[in-house]
């Protein structure tokens, strides 16, 4: 195998975009994905294959801080978790890049401001062909252009929402999202939010940027290929990675190694990869790798009038940020509010032990909402190994804040004309957007990457996934993950990293 000038750990949100845009450059990449390609086949549109039966989920046990198996609900595809995500692609506020007081905390900021990423936000909503529009959200950040797409329509019921919700005072704007509603649709009339995307109508990872970076003749993506470890030279440069490619053991060296396998998985490779010069893991001389892990505060909220019933097939097309920077105890933020994808009776039945036919009743008549809220950076919340297991030990912040905004969304459907309303926590069991275990920063003393992705400890080692953030804020992080890697791939061009 030809030496690879770079080399891309993972195929998600994070390395699939940086692909994309170092393609053109005519470096020779080489994309290493541990699944491989999800194909079509009937399962994809069927909610009890995928809700009750779980068929796409890996067959993986994680350790929890008890010592306790769980099976975490990732993905192993090509795409990453992109593949199954609600196609949410928000950009963080600009006050999540500075240090905001919340309830039970502060967040420490970023090494640099929204301006900062602006300017990539942009271009990676325009990459993402997203569909939105501006002007109707209060928390909005400065914006350079214009989505390129308008906003998928709201279907009546949800049109009477919004309607509902602007009556109590509040300030409804439509989700960007990044989905073909019509392709989408076309193959099969069910929400996209947490469904398979086998037929391109998501504009995930793979659909979008992945697709574009294989159109170039020096871009390779391998398949079935599992990471084991990293191994670093006496200089500290990353030298070769070992890999599992369907059973057989494979050394790969490269000039630039990339780090894209998502927050919990990046961190355990790192740790994995530890030898005599590097004991505690590779990129960890601050001893912060696997720690400030951060996984969103999240509720599903189901709204419901008996006499009236929700004949949406999608649903998932609104928001709320009115509580988004305040409102909560002591006027503090309390988070982000947006519409489910329709919830059905197979994916509630597999959620609850209600009789079947009350799940009916409830899932014919319900208005599914998620409620979300900012999971603050700790370091003794972290990743470890034990025996070459994954532990994560979860330490669950700022609940009061999420509980606040539980309650007062509950509060506002029953005033918009919703007698009934239920709430469910989400469990760890479902990756609420995890972040945090590579922590970016100025100082190598309390951070792993530099503000552009680049390993303070080894100079050829970028890490281009969820793990660097520094906060989780109380969004979706896809879009700010590929602004990132658009960013880190102008700072490898432009710095003309020796390969």
């Amino acid at each position: 195998m030809t030496k690879p000038d770079v080399l891309i750990i993972g195929s998600g949100m994070g390395g699939a975009t940086l692909a994309a845009a170092l393609a053109p450059s005519g470096r020779n990449i080489l994309i290493l994905e541990r699944g491989e390609r999800l194909e079509p086949s009937p399962r994809d549109r069927d909610a009890t294959s995928i809700f009750i039966d779980g068929c796409f989920r890996p067959d993986e046990q994680w350790l929890d801080g008890n010592g306790k198996p769980f099976n975490p609900g990732n993905y192993y595809y090509a795409g990453g978790n992109s593949k199954f995500f609600g196609a949410v692609m928000l950009r963080y506020r600009a006050e999540d890049f500075e240090p905001l007081q919340h309830v039970e905390g502060a967040t420490p900021g970023w090494p640099f401001s929204y301006d900062e990423l602006e300017p990539f936000y942009q271009k990676a909503e325009d990459q993402y062909r997203i569909r939105g529009t501006l002007g109707e959200d209060p928390t909005e950040p400065h914006h350079s252009g214009s989505y390129p797409f308008p906003p998928v329509p709201d279907e009546p019921t949800i049109a009477d929402l919004r309607a509902r919700l602007a009556g109590v005072g509040l300030h409804p704007s439509s989700l960007p999202l990044g989905v073909d509603i019509d392709h989408w649709l076309a193959h099969g009339r069910t929400t996209w939010d947490a469904y398979p995307d086998t037929c391109g109508g998501k504009m995930d990872a793979e659909t979008v940027s992945l697709n574009e970076a294989l159109q170039h003749p020096n871009v390779t993506l391998q398949t079935g290929s599992l990471v084991r470890r990293m191994v670093a030279d006496e200089a500290g440069k990353i030298a070769g990675v070992e890999i599992d490619r369907n059973g057989q053991a494979e050394t790969i060296e490269a000039g630039i190694t990339v780090l894209s396998a998502g927050a919990v998985q990046s961190a355990a490779l790192l740790l994995a990869s530890q030898d005599a010069n590097n004991p505690n893991g590779l990129a960890n001389s601050s001893d912060q790798v696997g720690r400030n892990f951060m996984n969103h505060n999240t509720s599903a909220v189901i709204a419901i009038h008996p006499l009236r019933k929700n004949t949406s097939v999608y649903q998932k097309t609104l928001m709320v940020n009115d509580f988004y920077l305040r409102g909560g105890p002591d006027d503090r933020p309390m988070g982000n509010i947006q519409l489910l994808g329709k919830i059905t009776e197979p994916i509630l039945a597999a959620n609850t032990n209600l009789p079947r036919p009350l799940v009916r009743w409830i899932t014919d008549r319900s208005i599914d909402l998620y409620a979300m809220s900012e999971d603050l950076p700790n370091p003794e919340s972290r990743v470890t190994l034990r025996d070459g297991r994954i532990v994560l030990d979860w330490k669950q912040s700022n609940f009061a804040a999420h509980n606040a905004l539980v309650v007062k969304l509950k509060k506002l459907l029953r005033q918009a004309g919703y007698p009934i309303v239920l709430s469910r926590p989400f469990d760890r069991r479902t990756p609420s957007h995890q972040c945090g275990t590579a922590r970016m920063g100025h100082d190598p003393r309390t951070s792993v990457v530099d503000p552009f992705g680049r390993s303070h400890d080894h100079p050829n080692l970028f890490i281009a996934d969820a793990s660097t953030l520094p906060t989780s804020a109380a969004v979706n992080p896809a879009l700010t993950v590929a602004a990132l890697s658009l960013r880190m791939a102008d700072h490898i061009l432009q710095k003309d990293f020796a390969t």
